[in-house]
């Protein structure tokens, strides 16, 4: 539980460092590896709007650019009060391609959470062993 606070916690700092000009709607991620490392990433927006990048697939990047793939939990952080962050359908797919079985945190600012799996977020997905 104390891992997934701390996670949760590293998501909202990372958030402090978004490139969000333009929507202004700032968000963070923080992603564990199965040995318990942590990348972070933020949203970094673009004037062209398609070339922008999520804090997630920032995150994963990040770590996959660096040898790890095999990951545990991502917690996802916005500004929002009322409502949990969810992953865009992109990032949903971007998750996907390392698995189903791992836990996605959705939060609130206040630091409440809902958890949900890969698998639950997109369910009956397309992935890796589809191309096999």
């Amino acid at each position: 539980m104390a891992e997934i606070i701390e996670l949760i916690q590293k998501s909202h700092e990372a958030k402090k460092h978004s490139y969000s000009p333009y929507s202004k709607f700032r968000v963070g991620a923080a992603l564990l590896t199965s040995d318990n490392r942590v990348f972070t990433g933020c949203n970094v927006e673009n004037a062209c709007y398609n070339l922008g990048v999520c804090a997630e697939r920032n995150a994963m990047a990040k770590a996959v650019s660096e040898g790890y793939k095999d990951f545990k939990a991502i917690a996802i952080a916005s500004d929002m009060k009322d409502e949990f962050i969810s992953p865009c359908g992109g990032c949903r797919q971007f998750m996907r391609e390392f698995g189903v079985k791992w836990d996605v945190y959705l939060t609130k600012l206040d630091n409440t959470y809902q958890k949900m799996t890969v698998e639950e977020l997109l369910p009956v997905s397309f992935g890796p062993a589809n191309l096999s």
